[in-house]
């Protein structure tokens, strides 16, 4: 199940406050600008930045 695009507008990220975006394959939320992706469990976002995965992202 997707999440709603109602609660995908309003979350940010915790640490630079900028958007994310929604990888649906991976199930997280991604921030580009603190390279980090944070997991959804159970239609839940888990915005802990100690939780979040690290991207390693090419320039």
């Amino acid at each position: 199940m997707a999440l709603e695009k109602t609660l995908l507008d309003i979350l940010v990220c915790p640490i630079c406050k900028g958007n994310l975006t929604y990888q649906q394959d991976s199930h997280e939320l991604i921030c580009f600008v603190d390279k980090l992706a944070f997991p959804i469990e159970d239609d839940i976002p888990i915005m802990i930045p100690e939780l979040a995965r690290k991207l390693e992202i090419e320039k």
